[in-house]
């Protein structure tokens, strides 16, 4: 296939940034999108140019590292990663915008490079259990309801790629953060914590700067996990839960 590629290039968070125009040509149907992406930086490289950088790690839906808006759509026109779409899903002669995620939260770093690092800071602020130190203890222990135990399996499954907020027209972190506090939430193992890590999580996540929530289901479109967009309102029932016991 021979493409037209229309790359966004910035230096950085301060620099004004552009649209840049590459052909890139002998592109397999079988190609990775960042397969795609690593031929055009070979060609730059050759002719003297500097590289697009774009952040990748695993390349296996895993890790979420990867983050391209690609002609509008966060991680592309099909519901999976950006390292799992393959150009199969592109035709010849096609012209493809790729954008970095789109969030005054997620500052460019360089070129298709964001800095995540506010979903980090969300984690750090209640994403954890307390657990006491020494032996493991026995598997079965502590019994889980099946519901509750898919329940939490379904929301672990978030790899916090972003795609959620750079899909949101306001820019909002709630599927992100829903996923992270209802996945300890509702185990007997997040309990002791339950009140403190929503309303700690959520008050982080405003703090950074996230849109608000107005449930247009864009994030749940996108997420290429699946996370359902219910996922925020049982979030919200357990702020309200915890807001409420706090007043008392």
């Amino acid at each position: 296939m021979k493409l037209t590629l229309r790359v966004w290039r910035q230096q950085n968070a301060e620099t004004p940034g552009a649209m840049a125009t590459y052909e890139v040509d002998n592109i397999s149907a079988d190609m990775s999108f960042l397969e795609m992406l690593d031929t055009l930086n070979e060609e730059l490289i050759l002719a003297g140019d500097e590289p697009v950088a774009f952040d990748h790690d695993c390349r296996e839906g895993i890790c979420g590292a990867c983050s391209l808006v690609i002609n509008g759509d966060a991680h592309g026109p099909e519901r999976t990663t950006t390292c799992q779409l393959h150009m199969r899903s592109f035709s010849d002669g096609d012209t493809i915008d790729i954008e970095p995620w789109r969030a005054s939260a997620f500052p460019v770093v360089k070129d298709l490079v964001v800095d995540r690092s506010s979903f980090d800071r969300i984690i750090q602020s209640g994403g954890y259990i307390s657990a006491p130190t020494g032996t493991a203890p026995d598997a079965h222990a502590t019994p889980v309801p099946k519901p509750d135990a898919d329940f939490a399996f379904e929301h672990a499954e978030c790899i916090g790629c972003g795609a959620c907020v750079a899909a949101c027209p306001n820019g909002s972190a709630m599927l992100f953060t829903s996923a992270k506090v209802n996945h300890l939430n509702v185990l007997p193992q997040g309990a002791p914590e339950r009140e403190t890590r929503v309303l700690d999580m959520v008050a982080q996540m405003d703090e950074e700067g996230f849109g608000g929530c107005t449930l247009t289901g864009e994030c749940a479109t996108a997420c290429p996990k699946g996370i359902p967009l219910p996922s925020i309102a049982a979030m919200n029932k357990e702020w309200l839960r915890a807001t409420r016991k706090v007043r008392r």
